[in-house]
């Protein structure tokens, strides 16, 4: 049994025609019905004949109500159509797996590097780098989500034997891309379990570039990690989904404060008081704290000072293509 939204490869666009329109359309237009299928008023096509379908309905001005997606995606308006035409690129990245992780380390008090934030970076043809700003909106505009998030989840796995025996490695997933944990997961746990590495090393982090609607959609991926040995960690805490009371039905091992509380909290009561709130939160259940984004050492000193256990930003090292060769950074230089 597998989950078959998974495991779909093929170039397949839907195309929802108002009714009125069929018949115009199979009477006009068509001229290889071998590439155009109607299942009632829903029409199946490949990518490439898509293109002159397309063409053909704004040449006749028949594109009021039209609506397309890529296989079992949601529909979208025709209007964003040559925004997702202008995306084939993603195909070629997935494909040839364009992609390398980059390290950010994750600091104790004493600044004994914990373990890594591995990072995605892609590339194109001529070895230029894709942002994951510009990387994840086309595949999410694509209906790639899943598989983009699953390359990066295998690559990020692999890493571990990179670093040193007692560091972790904090790997992202968007929650929204995985549809039955069972299955969608599986390669990417059997591929973690492989490894001969402790599970409890691996630390799979919620991410909230997809909003989270169904909570116990999350719940059923997290039960599936603590099964199979994992940590999990939920980030940009403090925003978003990520309420106290949330925090204390999932009681995550380890959760991020949001940069936007961390960043300036030395001055500010209102981030204090947000700073402290999850702290308390999190300490309540045996929670660790992680407050990331940090660039100024007043902030670190007043995070510290509080009771937050782990730290990751710019003060203490941007993402680099290889983890760092010391096992800590030396705090007496800030």
């Amino acid at each position: 049994m597998h989950c078959s939204t998974c495991t779909i490869v093929k170039s397949e666009l839907t195309f929802n025609i108002p009714k009125q329109l069929k018949s115009l359309i199979t009477k006009e237009f068509f001229h290889d019905t071998s590439s155009y299928i109607w299942k009632e008023n829903i029409l199946h096509t490949s990518e490439a004949a898509s293109n002159d379908l397309v063409d053909f309905l704004r040449e006749m001005n028949l594109t009021s109500g039209v609506t397309f997606a890529p296989l079992h995606k949601e529909w979208s308006s025709l209007d964003t159509f040559d925004d997702y035409r202008k995306t084939s690129w993603l195909d070629a990245l997935i494909k040839e797996k364009s992609i390398k992780m980059h390290f950010q380390p994750i600091i104790t008090q004493t600044g004994d590097i914990y373990g890594y934030e591995l990072l995605a970076r892609f590339f194109d043809k001529e070895e230029a780098i894709i942002y994951p700003d510009i990387v994840f909106p086309a595949a999410k505009l694509r209906g790639r989500t899943f598989a983009l998030d699953r390359l990066c989840r295998m690559q990020a796995v692999k890493q571990i034997k990179r670093l040193y025996g007692d560091q972790k490695a904090f790997i992202n997933f968007i929650p929204t891309a995985i549809y039955q944990p069972e299955y969608c997961l599986r390669a990417t746990t059997d591929l973690a379990h492989s490894l001969n590495i402790t599970s409890d090393r691996f630390v799979f982090e919620v991410v909230e570039t997809e909003k989270v609607d169904d909570i116990e959609h999350l719940k059923s991926i997290l039960r599936y990690y603590k099964k199979n040995g994992f940590s999990y960690a939920l980030d940009d805490v403090g925003s978003g989904y990520n309420t106290l009371d949330l925090l204390g039905e999932l009681e995550p091992p380890f959760i991020k404060l949001d940069m936007a509380f961390a960043q300036g909290v030395s001055h500010s009561k209102d981030k204090q008081l947000i700073a402290k709130s999850f702290l308390e939160k999190a300490h309540s259940y045996g929670g660790l704290c992680l407050a990331e984004g940090i660039e100024d050492i007043a902030d670190f000193h007043w995070l510290k000072n509080q009771g937050y256990e782990l730290f990751q930003g710019y003060l203490f090292g941007k993402p680099l293509p290889d983890p760092l060769i010391n096992k800590e950074i030396d705090l007496s230089q800030f």
